[in-house]
């Protein structure tokens, strides 16, 4: 993802400025620059940086600080909720609500990705059980209610739009109407963009607006607009009353922090980022995770989520105990391909555990990773219970590889290549190992009087050394919020 750089530079800051043996002014100013380097590189924008800057060195005032103070933790809580406080404006967005109808209108410059991510988010309520319909009212390209059409068919989601009428305020206004009498309880209105910020174009929203009365408003922006990111966010913010903003094309090249900088100008939280061309690479977008996987610091409540979503229920301790055990067998890799095929590029999801940066994943390799992983299983389609049961990579010697090679009618090459791909992720695997998952008997006990000190036990020492000891746990703790959600993580909740 276009972050994982920019998150890869901050968390090296950090990390510098923890190993100094004397943490003083210059080390401070040091570690400042550094992060003001990364996210200026970011295209987040100059004011935004500097006053974040500001703001940590009023925070860490190092001469007042006692003797006793941790000042390695005050910095990086600092600089954690002054990277959480750019990003969040204070307010929440509108949430729609079941069963009650919602207008939502979207806006933003054409080629934005606006007409995809309306589909996006219709399909991700839709799976959530709302009752989603999309009308076309972008009359402007070509090709507009087309585009609508396909994507809304393919999702089965009920449309509406019209080839002869010119005027997008009657059609949206038909088409609300319309879905209103269906009792859609989410209906999306998809508006025209133009190919850059023209008066027109404000005035067509400004009707379609006023005509539908929207609950909400949703500002697409592209990653990769760069700098011009706040100018035009604030321009039509002063246009229509913008609720909230998804930011879109975050899998590209593109710097990512300009777009990001946009919630500064509109004060509208981000709610939604997409992450590929496909439906379901729509991620929410939640404020102190995404900024704590950002800073290598993990993402328990992301991490389970992921897992619950994809993992069946009665395989999760399974799964959990064999993290645990740290042995990682092609066996495990080839069942653990199977859950990321469904589950999401794999560097997404280590991301989310603590002492990963995510520019220690594979970059850029999201789109071929899943041709790759067929072809993986493939390969390993065509080996022995005792090569996929073992832990041994020297067990694969050059005539194993050849043979399986020519059952998986591959070169060996590739087959090379799997083994590679094999021990850099029994690497990462054994990061986990140690994880002592409490019986189902003793988890009630330990839910209820969850603290740091319980965590501490449970955690691997590497792994709790990566967080930054008994203060990096407590931190962590207490940004991820829900004690329940990590307790999930090993192996239960409570007495459910």
């Amino acid at each position: 993802m276009v972050l994982a750089q920019l998150g890869g530079s901050i968390s090296r800051a950090i990390q510098q400025m923890s190993n100094a043996t004397i943490i003083d002014e210059k080390v401070l100013n040091e570690c400042l620059n550094e992060i003001t380097r990364a996210l200026l590189q970011s295209d987040v924008q100059f004011k935004l940086v500097r006053d974040m800057q500001t703001n940590i060195k009023k925070i860490v005032n190092l001469d007042d600080l006692a003797a006793g103070h941790n000042k390695r933790k005050i910095i990086q809580q600092a600089i954690f909720n002054e990277l959480c406080k750019m990003l969040d404006p204070g307010k929440p967005a509108f949430t729609p609500k079941k069963g009650k109808t919602s207008v939502v209108m979207f806006v933003g410059l054409q080629g934005s990705g606006k007409t995809t991510t309306c589909t996006k988010y219709a399909y991700y309520h839709q799976k959530k059980g709302w009752k989603p319909a999309l009308v076309c009212a972008d009359t402007f390209r070509a090709g507009a209610f087309d585009q609508l059409k396909q994507n809304a068919t393919k999702a089965k989601i009920p449309f509406y739009g019209s080839y002869m009428e010119s005027d997008p305020v009657k059609i949206a206004v038909e088409g609300v109407e319309r879905f209103k009498k269906e009792n859609c309880d989410l209906i999306i209105v998809d508006t025209s963009g133009r190919h850059k910020q023209e008066a027109a174009l404000f005035e067509e929203m400004r009707q379609v607006s006023e005509a539908t009365k929207p609950d909400l408003v949703i500002f697409v922006m592209d990653s990769s607009i760069g700098q011009a990111a706040f100018d035009q966010a604030q321009a039509f913010k002063q246009s229509v009353a913008v609720g909230a903003v998804i930011v879109t094309k975050m899998d590209g090249h593109a710097k990512g922090g300009g777009a990001l900088s946009a919630v500064a100008a509109t004060k509208s939280p981000v709610i939604f980022i997409g992450t590929g061309e496909h439906m379901d690479e729509f991620e929410v977008f939640d404020v102190k995770p995404f900024v704590s996987r950002l800073l290598g610091m993990g993402d328990w409540t992301g991490f389970m989520d992921k897992i619950h979503e994809v993992v069946p229920m009665d395989q999760q301790p399974e799964l959990l105990q064999k993290l645990s055990e740290g042995n990682f067998t092609l066996r495990i890799m080839y069942e653990q391909f199977q859950n990321i095929l469904k589950m999401g590029p794999i560097g997404q999801v280590f991301s989310m555990l603590p002492g990963f940066s995510a520019e220690l994943m594979p970059k850029g390799r999201e789109k071929e990773s899943q041709a790759k992983i067929k072809r993986y299983m493939t390969m390993m389609d065509s080996m022995t219970n005792e090569e996929l049961d073992s832990s041994n990579p020297k067990l694969m010697n050059e005539s194993r590889m050849m043979r399986i090679a020519r059952g998986s009618g591959r070169h060996i090459r590739e087959v090379m290549e799997m083994m590679e791909e094999y021990k850099r992720l029994a690497k990462i695997w054994s990061k986990m190992k140690g994880l002592k998952i409490p019986k189902k008997g003793e988890m009630s006990a330990l839910s209820r009087n969850m603290n740091a000190q319980h965590m501490s036990k449970v955690l691997p020492p590497q792994m709790l050394k990566q967080i930054g000891g008994m203060g990096g746990l407590q931190n962590l703790m207490k940004q991820m919020g829900s004690t329940k959600d990590m307790m999930g993580m090993f192996g239960g909740g409570g007495d459910k």
